[in-house]
């Protein structure tokens, strides 16, 4: 029996704040548990750890930390126990962007994804002092390991824990051939500071309608696009069009040189974006395959398909992945004759 509640409420006796008005917020595909908690000034939000003394929760305070040293607009820290495995903050809400531009005006749309874009070159703009505090997020980085592990796990619970698929031991082996390239080129561009989970559910727009930032405790070095694949291609319904990619690349090369990052060519950044459009891509439908498989979330078997459709078109845009192209076409193919689930 999880002993989550039994901490928070402690905790917040302890601490002086009610403990018999706590509502349970939806944690999305996180391991932790979030409660909201009304106390005189309004609400804060509760973040409880799986077990108390998590070492994760260290992290999310040290890269708070961090981005609250590099301005960007993560939620405020109002209360702690590391060892009771809680951590108190801001609420920001339960508007995320992903929410808003559903319903929102083309011209808010781009209005909105332009301010996440501009995020994305304020924290790479971060990287020199996550190293030089000695913060975890300038410690971690999206290493050969970091890149084969996340691709390894997307293979074995998409293919198994998922759909329990017979593939023969040379297919597995010339696509993992393929992942090992793959991985190996992107490693080497593991320069600046990345979120890594830029997506649109993680942001989030508050009450004075400023776009925030969550979900922040992961961050590390990696690829200049990581974060751009994450906001342009996570969790999307239909692959967007690609023009409107390169015209976001642009976008955020320009946002980087007016913090005075250095310069890099378009067209060897979108060779780059494409490259970890497939690693990241092919790792979220491994997220969300072990989600519906083990946690019964099935709401996120809507975005299989076409994030399986973006990696595949990335893949087959370089011309060298054949054994990855043909196995991420033929599964597109079943899987268009499913109907779509749906929340």
């Amino acid at each position: 029996m999880s002993d989550v509640l039994p901490r928070l409420t402690k905790f917040l006796r302890e601490r002086g704040y009610p403990a018999n008005d706590i509502v349970t917020i939806n944690p999305d595909a996180s391991n932790r548990e979030y409660f909201r908690i009304k106390n005189k000034s309004g609400t804060v939000v509760a973040c409880v750890y799986p077990k108390a003394d998590d070492p994760a929760a260290s992290a999310y305070l040290d890269v708070t930390h961090l981005f609250k040293l590099s301005d960007l607009p993560v939620p405020e820290i109002l209360d702690f126990d590391l060892d009771a495995g809680v951590i108190i903050q801001e609420d920001l809400g339960d508007i995320s962007l992903n929410s808003h531009i559903r319903t929102a005006s083309s011209q808010e749309k781009e209005c909105r994804i332009g301010e996440a874009i501009a995020l994305i070159a304020k924290i790479q703009n971060a990287t020199k002092l996550a190293v030089s505090i000695d913060s975890i997020a300038g410690r971690q980085k999206f290493d050969f390991e970091k890149l084969m592990w996340e691709l390894e796990f997307f293979f074995t619970h998409y293919t198994s824990t998922l759909n329990k698929l017979s593939l023969s031991d040379d297919l597995k082996n010339a696509v993992y051939r393929e992942f090992e390239v793959i991985a190996r080129k992107l490693a080497e561009n593991a320069a600046v500071l990345c979120h890594r989970d830029f997506h649109s559910y993680n942001l989030m727009i508050d009450s004075k309608g400023k776009l925030r930032i969550i979900d922040h405790q992961d961050a590390r070095l990696g690829s200049p696009t990581y974060d751009l694949v994450s906001l342009l291609l996570d969790r999307v319904a239909k692959p967007p069009d690609y023009d409107w990619i390169i015209e976001k690349q642009a976008e955020l090369l320009s946002e980087r040189l007016k913090l005075g990052l250095p310069h890099l060519d378009q067209e060897e950044f979108d060779k780059q974006f494409r490259l970890q459009a497939i690693q990241r891509c092919l790792k979220a439908v491994g997220t969300f395959s072990y989600q519906a498989a083990v946690r019964g979330k099935s709401g996120y078997l809507l975005y299989i398909e076409p994030m399986l459709e973006t990696a595949a078109n990335a893949a087959r845009s370089f011309g060298h992945f054949p054994a990855l192209v043909g196995f991420l076409d033929r599964e597109s193919a079943r899987l268009s004759d499913r109907p779509p689930a749906s929340f």
